[in-house]
C-alpha cells in the first residue's frame, strides 16, 4: 500500500497547508475603537536631535465633522489629474485631500471614489506635509497654523503650485509643489535668508494617520508601517509599533510609509542623503490611536543673501507594479516594488504575475489570462505529468492483480507488502511517480494565490457572468438555488457555482486513478473532493477558476493515456 500511503499523505499536506492559511491565519478581530472620536491633534514637526512628537500642535474641537464641512474649513488649492481629485490645505501647506479616480468602493463604477487622505476634523485624518525645523527654537518658521499664500489655484501635471510665507524675520519659504500624471508628488522647498544672520535648518517630511485602519488580519499580508532603510525591507506592524512608541532607522536613500492592501503612502527623501527615518505611535486618553511616519535630514546653514534648498516626494496611490517600478528606476528609490507584499516566494511570485499581466494585456480578461497560463504551466510541467500518468495508468490496470494479491495475503500485511513491491518491480512500476502532479501543482497553487490576494490589478476584475471580482469568493450559493430563493445564506454555507464546478472536476479525475483496495481510504478519498469543495468556497474566484481548469487538462491528458493503453475507464 506504498503508492496509496504516498498519495493520502501529498493529499493531505495539501489540506493542511489550505487549512493553516484559513484556520491559523484567520483574521484577527480589529482593536475596538471608541463609538466617536475627536478630532486628530496635528502632527507636529520634528526637530533635530530629539524624538517626533505626536502631540497637538494648536487646541482642536472635540467635535467631529462630515468630510466635506472639514474640507470647507480653510482655503485649499486643487488638484486634478488624470487620477486623482483633491486639494492642498493653506491652513498648514499640507496635503489632506486625496481620492483616487481609477478605483471605487465597490465594483459598481457609479460608487465612491477610493478616499486616501482627509483632513483633520473629519473621522479619520490621513495628512502628510514637508517642511523645516530650525536649530535654534527661538527662530520662527512655518508650522500646522501658519497660512500660506499661493500662487496658482490649481495643481495638475503641467501646472505646478507654488506657496510662500515670510516668517517676519528675514527668512522666505516657498514650496513647489508639482505632480505626475499617476500618484507622485514632488515638493521642493527653498529658504531665502534677506536677514543678517545665518540660520540653519533641517528638512524634513512627514505623514500623520489617525486610528488604526480595519485590515484583512492575515499572516501572508502585511499592512501597517513599511519602508526600506540602507536596502533592507522593514515591516514592524501596527501592534509592534504601538507597543514599542516609536521605531527609527538612519538610512541613506530608501522610503518610509503606511501600506494598506491596495494602497500606498510613502515619503522618498533625496536617495544620496542620510536621513533620520521614524515610525511613532500614540494613543492620548480618551483619543484614537495616532500613527506618524517622517524623515529627518541634515541641517542646511543658509547664510545672509543665500538660498538652500531641498527635494523631497510623496506617493500617494494605488500600488500598481509597474508604477512602482518605474519610480524605482526614474528616481532611484531603492526596492520600491517590495511595497507589494509578493512574500517570501517573492523570486516567483512577482515573475508569475509579470507573465499574468503580458497575457492579460493581450487579451483583455485576467479569467482569460489564468485559463491560457494554465495551459502553460501544464506544457511546460508536460513532461513530468505525461510520465507521472503513465505510471498511474499502470497501477490502474494492477488494480486486479492487487486484489488478489490483498485477498491472498490478507492476514499477513508483511508478505502483502512484499508481495506487492515485487510486482511493482516486475511491472516497472513506480507507486510514488503518482504524487508528483499534486505535489508540483502546490507552489503554483499558492503563487496564484498570492497574485490574487495581493495584487491590485485583480482587485474588481471581472470574468464573465456573474464572477465581477477575480479577487472575492464566488458570489453565488447552492444552498439559495443560486439566488433564487431570496435569502443570504451565511459564509461557510455559500457554495458557488464554481466551487461546484471544482469539486466534479476533483472527482471526476479521482475515478480515474487506480482506487485503494483499502475500505477506509476509498471512503476517505470519496470525501475529498466535498472537502475541498467547501475550503476552496471561501478562496478567490480566481484561483478557483484555476483549480478547476487544471482539473479538466489534467483529466483530458489522463484519459488519452489511458485509451491509448487500452485500460477499461
Amino acid at each position: 500500500m506504498t503508492e496509496q500511503r504516498n498519495l493520502i499523505l501529498a493529499i493531505v499536506l495539501s489540506i493542511a497547508i489550505m487549512l493553516g492559511f484559513q484556520l491559523l491565519f484567520a483574521p484577527d478581530q480589529p482593536p475596538p475603537q471608541p463609538e466617536t472620536s475627536e478630532a486628530a491633534p496635528d502632527a507636529v514637526a520634528p526637530a533635530p536631535g530629539s524624538p517626533v512628537p505626536l502631540a497637538p500642535a494648536q487646541p482642536q474641537a472635540p467635535t467631529v465633522v462630515d468630510r466635506q464641512a472639514a474640507l470647507a474649513q480653510a482655503e485649499r488649492v486643487r488638484i486634478d489629474t488624470p487620477r486623482l481629485h483633491g486639494s492642498i490645505n493653506l491652513h498648514g501647506g499640507r496635503l489632506d485631500d486625496l481620492t483616487l479616480i481609477d478605483y471605487r468602493e465597490t465594483p459598481d463604477p457609479n460608487s465612491p471614489e477610493i478616499r486616501l487622505l482627509n483632513p483633520v476634523g473629519s473621522a479619520t485624518p490621513y495628512f502628510a506635509e514637508f517642511g523645516w525645523t530650525p536649530a535654534d527654537p527661538s527662530i520662527p518658521v512655518p508650522g500646522p497654523d501658519t497660512v500660506w499664500s499661493a500662487e496658482g489655484n490649481m495643481l495638475r501635471p503641467d501646472s505646478p503650485v507654488v506657496l510662500t510665507w515670510d516668517n517676519g524675520q528675514g527668512l522666505i519659504f516657498v514650496r513647489r509643489f508639482e505632480v505626475d500624471e499617476n500618484y507622485m508628488f514632488t515638493i521642493t522647498q527653498t529658504v531665502e535668508n534677506q536677514g543678517e544672520a545665518p540660520v540653519t535648518l533641517y528638512p524634513y517630511g512627514l505623514a500623520s494617520r489617525v486610528s488604526r485602519p480595519a485590515t484583512e488580519g492575515f499572516f501572508i499580508l502585511h499592512e501597517g508601517p513599511i519602508g526600506v532603510f540602507n536596502g533592507t525591507l522593514r515591516e514592524p506592524s501596527y501592534s509592534d509599533l504601538a507597543e514599542q512608541g516609536r521605531i527609527e532607522h538612519t538610512s541613506t536613500g530608501g522610503w518610509i510609509g503606511i501600506t494598506d492592501k491596495y494602497w500606498l503612502v510613502a515619503l522618498a527623501p533625496n536617495q544620496d542623503e542620510e536621513v533620520r527615518a521614524t515610525f511613532s505611535h500614540r494613543r492620548p486618553a480618551g483619543a484614537e490611536e495616532r500613527f506618524q511616519f517622517d524623515y529627518l535630514g541634515a541641517g542646511q546653514q543658509v547664510a545672509p543673501g543665500e538660498t538652500i534648498t531641498n527635494t523631497g516626494r510623496l506617493f500617494a496611490g494605488a500600488k500598481e507594479l509597474d508604477l512602482l517600478d518605474g519610480y524605482s528606476e526614474q528616481y532611484g528609490i531603492d526596492r520600491f516594488d517590495l511595497a507589494i507584499d509578493f512574500g517570501w516566494f517573492y523570486f516567483m511570485t512577482k515573475p508569475f504575475f509579470q507573465l499574468l499581466k503580458i497575457i492579460y494585456d493581450a487579451v483583455g480578461n485576467f479569467g482569460i489570462a489564468i485559463l491560457i497560463i494554465t495551459v502553460l504551466i501544464k506544457a511546460i510541467l508536460f513532461p513530468l505529468a505525461n510520465k507521472s500518468y503513465k505510471a498511474m495508468t499502470k497501477m490502474k490496470a494492477l488494480q486486479p492483480e492487487l486484489k488478489k494479491l490483498q485477498e491472498r495475503f490478507k492476514d499477513d500485511k508483511m508478505r502483502l507488502n512484499q508481495e506487492m513491491m515485487a510486482l511493482y518491480k516486475r511491472e516497472k512500476v513506480n507507486p510514488v511517480s503518482g504524487c508528483l502532479p499534486v505535489l508540483v501543482q502546490i507552489p503554483i497553487f499558492f503563487a496564484l494565490y498570492k497574485v490574487l490576494f495581493v495584487t491590485i490589478e485583480m482587485r474588481h476584475a471581472p470574468f464573465f457572468g456573474w464572477i465581477q471580482d477575480l479577487s472575492a469568493p464566488d458570489p453565488t450559493s447552492i444552498f439559495n438555488l443560486f439566488g433564487l430563493i431570496p435569502w443570504d445564506p451565511p459564509s461557510f454555507l455559500m457554495i458557488g457555482i464554481w466551487p461546484l464546478i471544482m469539486g466534479f472536476t476533483m472527482w471526476l479525475q479521482q475515478r480515474l486513478n487506480p482506487q485503494p483496495t483499502d475500505p477506509i481510504q476509498v471512503k476517505m478519498f470519496q470525501i475529498l473532493p466535498i472537502v475541498f469543495t467547501f475550503l476552496l468556497a471561501t478562496f478567490p474566484a480566481g484561483l478557483v477558476i484555476y483549480w478547476a481548469w487544471s482539473n479538466s487538462l489534467s483529466i483530458l491528458q489522463q484519459w488519452i493515456i489511458m485509451r491509448r493503453a487500452g485500460v477499461k475507464i
